[in-house]
């Protein structure tokens, strides 16, 4: 019996060599021939030059995330999320997403018109009445598309240490002060204009902000990695952020509070949460197709001039000259943008932790449009 059993293995050994032998030669063909697998080889080994050329422009950390009709076909993370841990990013990692935050917000606004709860032309003091009267009539629709004439941040105000218990005492920041334009007449980018729509969210809703966001978007779309930037909570995965110095060097962000601008510039996200987002926005599902038009509708001036901008989303064309959406983001330690092509549905989006923008939207647009020659 100890000879049969020797002889056999043996053979089993002479067999798994050649499986072996047979498996790895199967991988080397597929490895030298990376198109005939790989319809994206050529787009990701671009996004992966692209991301390694912005790290070395000085970016401590940052992910990279491409989906395509709702899948995610590339994601990475590059560089550091902790430089002085030498913690790496992950496509996991949470960065500050700043004007970001503002799609997110209107995704709310939708869901409430949809269920007839806000009525997007009714004065804002109908959900607001402690917002003061300006002499004319601002809406919900004019805030989300920056037609209200409402400010932006002036001196210090990035930067504020200041921790704010609820949206109403955030808008103590700017209520009482003029309005830089007569409502509907000049597109005037604001993001204490947002700020208020957060107040006109928890009205038409019944609903604490954050409770809601969380509760009624970032759960349903299934972005679990998207929340609000609480200093005090122990965030799993968070980024520390960074300032790059006129010497260059890179430096710790000094700390703010973003409990001022929650719905404006205050969430913090992932690059695979916000692909995410952006490609359940550009089909009927989440939200109806009369909402998706609003969205990415521009808006118009009172002279009819349009603006660019539609309802929490820019509306342009990229250099080669397709139509797309998108959103920058811009905060003290990170940098982001995001990025929706309607017509091909590709959605990129790239987040950093940096507050300079070392890259480009165009160089962003590049890598998004390298992977639509890889849809079959």
């Amino acid at each position: 019996m100890s000879g049969v059993r020797e002889n056999w293995m043996r053979q089993w050994r002479k067999t798994s060599w050649l499986i072996v032998a047979v498996a790895s030669l199967f991988v080397n063909a597929c490895a030298a021939q990376p198109g005939a697998s790989d319809p994206y080889a050529a787009a990701r080994a671009n996004a992966d030059r692209q991301a390694k050329e912005w790290v070395a422009r000085g970016i401590p950390g940052l992910s990279l995330t491409v989906a395509v009709d709702g899948k995610i076909v590339y994601s990475e993370g590059f560089g550091y999320a902790d430089l002085e841990e030498r913690v790496p990013v992950w496509p996991t990692t949470k960065f500050r997403i700043g004007s970001i935050s503002k799609p997110l917000t209107a995704t709310a606004l939708m869901q409430l018109v949809e269920a007839g709860k806000l009525d997007l032309d009714a004065p804002v003091q109908k959900y607001v009445p402690s917002f003061p009267d300006k002499g004319a009539v601002i809406t919900t629709r004019m805030l989300a598309g920056h037609l209200a004439g409402v400010r932006h941040y002036k001196g210090e105000e990035f930067r504020i240490q200041q921790h704010y218990g609820n949206v109403l005492e955030g808008l103590k920041i700017f209520e009482n002060d003029p309005l830089v334009s007569p409502p509907g007449t000049k597109f005037n980018y604001s993001s204490y204009g947002f700020n208020l729509l957060s107040a006109v969210v928890e009205s038409a809703s019944g609903e604490n902000f954050l409770a809601y966001m969380q509760k009624h978007v970032f759960g349903p779309m299934g972005l679990a990695h998207t929340a609000a930037d609480m200093n005090a909570q122990i965030v799993e995965q968070r980024s520390r952020f960074y300032e790059k110095e006129k010497d260059g060097t890179l430096e710790n962000a000094p700390y703010v509070d973003n409990s001022y601008k929650w719905a404006g510039g205050g969430f913090l996200s992932t690059s695979e949460d916000l692909v995410r987002f952006g490609s359940q926005l550009l089909q009927p599902g989440f939200l109806r197709a009369e909402s998706l038009k609003l969205l990415f509708t521009s808006q118009k001036t009172k002279s009819g001039e349009e603006t660019g901008y539609g309802m929490g989303w820019g509306i342009t064309k990229s250099p080669s000259g397709r139509v797309v959406y998108e959103h920058s983001g811009g905060s003290v330690g990170g940098t982001s943008q995001l990025i929706l092509y309607p017509e091909t549905h590709v959605v990129v989006a790239l987040v950093t932790n940096l507050s300079s923008g070392e890259w480009k939207a165009v160089e962003v647009e590049a890598v998004a449009e390298k992977f639509e020659s890889g849809k079959k």
